[in-house]
């Protein structure tokens, strides 16, 4: 008898663990660092490898850091939706180039246009890491005084820019819209 029951029961624990998991959205994956100081990064700028970005360019305002690269068919696709936000100035985009080749990401740039106000070139992935980074695109909302508000996984549009970034940014201080 208990030979048929545990397979059974084993069987639906993990239709219940599926069940839970085809409710839950792909696109919200926890941070350890919302809520936290935004990870420390110093990197070589993606345009001059003799300057640098770090947080401390940030200057206390809020700001958003978009983890990117060309290989990537989201960022691509977010693209000119951030060519947008940029022009509105709404909010400075710091660029996170991840995993890339320095040539190619310089390329894209003068090809598609620059959102950036700067990007850090992550060629070896570490700083990712460090932010705990799942792939590209990836795009973090920092407040003022550097802690981390939001993260979102996937391409960033209008509609996710409205639902889910105007209401951390009117929390923040005025109505950015």
């Amino acid at each position: 008898m208990t030979r048929y029951v545990v397979p059974i029961v084993v069987f639906l624990i993990m239709i219940a663990v599926f069940m839970i998991g085809l409710n839950k959205d792909p696109t919200i994956l926890p941070s350890p660092y919302i809520g936290k100081s935004a990870p420390a990064f110093d990197l070589p700028r993606l345009e001059d490898p003799a300057r640098r970005v770090s947080n401390a360019d940030f200057g206390g305002q809020v700001v958003l850091v978009n983890v990117w690269a060309t290989w990537c068919v989201g960022c691509r696709q977010e693209h000119g939706f951030l060519l947008e936000l940029a022009s509105s100035g709404t909010v400075p985009i710091y660029g996170l180039n991840w995993r890339d080749r320095r040539e190619d990401a310089q390329q894209w740039l003068l090809q598609l246009g620059d959102p950036y106000v700067a990007s850090g070139y992550d060629g070896d992935g570490t700083a990712g890491i460090d932010w705990g980074v799942y792939g590209a695109p990836e795009t973090f909302l920092i407040s003022a005084d550097g802690t981390v508000i939001y993260k979102y996984l996937g391409p960033l549009n209008r509609q996710v820019w409205d639902q889910e970034f105007v209401p951390r940014l009117s929390a923040q201080a005025g109505d950015p819209t």
